[in-house]
């Protein structure tokens, strides 16, 4: 008989498997979305306070800055930037049945349910201090064509802290050869680039902080 933590991992594979669509990643976590917390809190995932930490270090005391984190899903990041003493942090997500959560938690000044990939966004430019997301680069999810977006919206000078699994770094491939394009275009640059252990209960992480030009 299947254990509930071999139930989660069909999930996850579920919505992040080769192939999927962003269509049907979004249907797939609008019915997921009630069990979605509690299904992930169970250690084997731990993206969210990974991200938080990180944005907070660059952040120091500044917990007035605005942030964006993208992808926010049903809030699991802004609870953990809340924990750490900031307030002013708007969330980013597609999926409506998640965003209802997420806006439950009264975490985020504003919810925004769009998409976000080359188009763009209906987010004024130099709009933020901080940008984050976690777990959201995968097929039917963000992509590499988003990378422009997010540096459009963030202040220069600001920064963006993403944390990607390492396994998706090597199986999809165009996401770091990306980064590294907008940098030699002096779009951002890389300020650091460091191993998350135990991201996933079944492999590490890799969490890149970059600054706007």
């Amino acid at each position: 008989m299947a254990s509930h933590k071999d139930d989660i991992y069909k999930k996850i594979w579920g919505v992040q498997h080769q192939g999927i669509t962003a269509e049907e990643s979004q249907a797939f976590y609008s019915t997921w979305a009630p069990d979605y917390d509690k299904d992930l809190s169970t250690g084997l995932y731990n993206g969210p306070p990974m991200v938080a930490e990180a944005l907070a270090g660059v952040l120091g005391d500044r917990k007035d800055a605005r942030i964006l984190d993208v992808a926010a899903g049903t809030g699991l990041v802004g609870e953990e930037l809340q924990k750490r003493g900031f307030s002013n942090i708007d969330a980013l997500d597609a999926n409506k049945e998640m965003l209802d959560i997420a806006e439950a938690k009264n975490v985020y000044r504003n919810l925004i349910q769009e998409f976000l990939g080359p188009k763009r966004l209906q987010i004024e430019d130099d709009t933020y201090d901080a940008l984050c997301t976690a777990g959201s680069f995968s097929d039917g999810h963000l992509k590499s064509d988003c990378l422009e977006e997010m540096i459009r919206i963030v202040k220069p000078g600001c920064v963006i802290c993403l944390i990607v699994k390492e396994a998706f770094l090597l199986e999809y491939g165009k996401l770091e050869p990306r980064m590294c394009e907008l940098q030699d275009k002096g779009l951002w640059e890389r300020v650091s680039r460091s191993v998350a252990e135990e991201y996933v209960e079944n492999g590490n992480g890799i969490i890149f902080i970059y600054k706007v030009l």
